[in-house]
């Protein structure tokens, strides 16, 4: 009966001091995560009608693209303000600010590097 007594006694003990060692290792060890990167999507080119036509930087040999948006002026400028919230330079002002505020489709070039479309039409859409 004693020897079984002991033996309980000595697996209660082992237990315990394995308890106590486990925790005490994992309060030792950092807990710094690994920072998951961040995977952002490309901000989108304003709604085009036809998303298969290339854009280049050159606005000599790029085609036109057609943009739809809202005119907006910025300073002594107007520009144009698409569905994400991105704005594009309109290089004919004066073409563009009898649609000041008015939702237009823009066929022309895009300069990516400036932001600037280099307009061939601008058209009113129905709002």
């Amino acid at each position: 009966m004693k020897s079984s007594k002991m033996q309980i006694l000595l697996g209660i003990s082992s237990c315990a001091f394995m308890l106590a060692s486990a925790q005490a290792f994992a309060a030792s060890s950092p807990r710094s995560a690994t920072p998951m990167p961040v995977i952002q999507e490309p901000q989108a080119p304003p709604a085009q009608t036809a998303p298969d036509q290339n854009q280049t930087t050159n606005p000599d040999t790029a085609k036109s693209t057609t943009f739809t948006g809202t005119v907006v002026k910025d300073g002594e400028q107007y520009v144009l303000r698409d569905s994400s919230g991105s704005v594009y330079k309109l290089d004919d002002s004066s073409r563009a600010q009898a649609f000041e505020g008015k939702t237009v489709k823009v066929t022309g070039r895009l300069d990516s590097n400036s932001k600037m479309i280099h307009v061939d039409s601008i058209q009113g859409m129905a709002s």
